[in-house]
């Protein structure tokens, strides 16, 4: 999982070249990771509970009963709709998260059938009996109408019900007065998303991991899989893992010098033979595959314009 290649497009020819002789599609919902990577990675995608999965990835341990993901959200007075915008962990401190669940916590928790707490830089609510949420984190839905993703029917009623009450707890918090003085997004309301529980252990044969993402942690400790923290660059996991891996670079690290040097060194193993094909997933959707032979296809010198950027 590799940075999106950016409205500037990369800039060296030689990587052009490279890419342009690859397999090239495009996932047109590329924003929930864990499906693009177990694909890639030929897992199956967890049926049940990724945010009790996220939270064992913080942990180091499944936990118990039924748990929904609540993560910041700005939602966009619009003419006529709502609309979304994913508030990433970067841009909420674990402390103002912090209080903002204290307080929902004491205004809403004292209901015994749930309660509001947070891990780091991710909120959560538990509750005994489960109720309808998304299905997707708010980075799917980022900049659209969040109507087309919540939950219906007669499912959605509690749904909807805490959502309201939320947005009321959250409305003038002071948190949200220092953020606005400071010229950024309130935190007006929370995604809530992937209610459930922790999948048991299921073994599977799955190549090492290195990633910082806590569900993509979670979930290779559920497959009971190795993983490790993200070595700090794609060298770096070439010289940790003896064979084939799983490789997923921090959200934060997305300048162009840093994916140039990436796919570089993965230009060079896959010359070499140290691997003998490669799948790139890019943040924006695209996905290119390459193999060995593949540097043979000298009559593709353009990239499609999924993989150009704004040139």
């Amino acid at each position: 999982m590799l940075p999106a290649i950016g409205p500037t497009g990369l800039r060296n020819a030689g990587l052009r070249a490279w890419l342009a002789r690859a397999d090239i599609s495009v996932d047109p919902d590329p924003g929930f990771m864990l499906r693009r990577v177990a694909s890639a990675a030929r897992l199956p995608e967890p049926e049940d509970g990724p945010a009790a999965i996220r939270l064992w990835g913080q942990t180091g341990d499944s936990p118990d009963g039924w748990i929904a993901a609540a993560d910041p959200v700005y939602l966009e007075p619009q003419l006529d709709q709502l609309r979304l915008h994913a508030l990433p962990a970067s841009s909420v401190t674990d402390a103002e998260l912090g209080e903002l669940v204290a307080h929902l916590e004491q205004t809403l928790g004292g209901d015994p059938d749930r309660g509001f707490f947070s891990v780091g830089a991710c909120a959560y609510i538990s509750a005994p009996e489960p109720f309808a949420t998304a299905s997707v984190p708010p980075a799917v839905v980022d900049q659209q109408s969040p109507a087309g993703f919540m939950p219906g029917g007669s499912d959605a009623a509690t749904f909807r019900g805490l959502l309201s009450e939320i947005e009321m707890a959250l409305h003038d918090h002071p948190v949200n007065r220092r953020r606005l003085d400071a010229g950024r997004r309130p935190v007006n309301s929370l995604g809530l998303w992937g209610g459930g529980t922790a999948p048991p252990h299921s073994p599977h044969h799955a190549p090492p991991l290195f990633a910082n993402d806590p569900l993509l942690l979670g979930y290779w400790s559920s497959v009971m899989a190795e993983a490790a923290r993200w070595p700090g660059s794609l060298s770096g996991c070439l010289e940790a893992a003896s064979e084939d891996f799983v490789a997923v670079t921090p959200e934060r690290q997305q300048d162009a010098g840093f994916l140039e040097e990436s796919l570089a060194t993965l230009h060079d193993a896959l010359r070499s033979g140290r691997l003998r094909r490669v799948t790139l997933l890019f943040r924006d959707g695209a996905r290119a595959e390459l193999a060995r032979l593949q540097a043979l296809r000298f009559w593709r010198r353009t990239l499609p314009p999924a993989m150009r950027g704004a040139q």
